[in-house]
């Protein structure tokens, strides 16, 4: 495990590096570190904005050789958003190093966490969260999913859409509340009543009875909260809703099927 002193020494040493690479023109820190709220268990997270024409092809070779052969880097993963790359490394010291390369037209804050280190930034930009809508769909079609998953009596994959249910009740229960929807974030500061319809959606066991159950919850809450957004698409989900459940879970729809009506 690394120490917050270990943390920042190795920040200060990534800054410090990308202050002297002409290919770079301005620095942030993002996330935790942008506000001064980092625990112990906070990875570190840097914005680099490219000079002017390039690319992150331009420079990516060279930070992952210094990652890898300065740092302690075991492996590392690709997220790209639009011509941005985010390239995650993990360190042997368990530490996670966020890297960003952002292209000099599009660097930027599209938040609150955000704090510029050198160079220049663009004005901000708001930050994107997800469509409501598109929540409210990915949950019907993982409900799809874990109802055959349920009746073929393939428990483990079942598991597995239930949770994809529930994740994006938590996601729409986080923007209704004004917080982070993004990976659960905001879940831990949800009103007190909408944690305890989240908890109830959790996967006791893999028995057919405690999958039904989840299940059902799940997809009642992923009603209530599409009303609170479009009542009119609730009404139409009701239907398919209930049968979900009625052929799902068998002698442990009633309740549920009632309160979908």
């Amino acid at each position: 495990m690394f120490s917050q002193r270990e943390r920042r020494d190795l920040r200060e040493c990534l800054v410090a590096a990308a202050q002297v690479d002409e290919r770079i023109g301005a620095a942030a820190v993002v996330g935790s570190g942008a506000t001064h709220r980092e625990d112990e268990w906070s990875d570190i997270d840097l914005a680099f904005r490219l000079a002017k024409g390039l690319q992150p092809a331009a420079v990516i070779d060279a930070w992952t050789g210094r990652m890898y052969k300065d740092h302690g880097a075991v492996d590392h993963l690709d997220v790209w958003s639009g011509s941005t790359l985010f390239r995650v490394f993990l360190l042997s010291s368990s530490m996670q190093v966020d890297l960003s390369f952002w292209p000099w037209e599009t660097f930027g804050a599209s938040g609150t966490s955000f704090r510029l280190l050198f160079g220049e930034a663009n004005e901000p930009t708001s930050s994107s969260s997800p469509a409501p809508a598109t929540l409210i769909g990915w949950g019907w079609l993982y409900a799809l999913h874990a109802r055959s998953s349920i009746a073929r009596g393939r428990h483990l994959q079942a598991l597995y859409m239930v949770n994809g249910v529930r994740d994006r009740v938590v996601s729409l229960a986080c923007l209704r509340h004004g917080l982070p929807a993004d990976q659960g974030r905001g879940v831990d500061d949800l009103p007190a009543d909408v944690m305890v319809t989240i908890a109830d959606t959790l996967v006791r066991g893999l028995r057919r009875g405690d999958l039904s159950t989840a299940f059902a919850n799940a997809i009642t809450a992923l009603i209530a909260e599409a009303e609170q957004i479009d009542p009119g698409l609730a009404s139409r989900l009701r239907e398919p809703a209930r049968e979900l459940v009625r052929t799902a879970c068998g002698p442990h729809a009633e309740a549920t099927e009632d309160a979908l009506r």
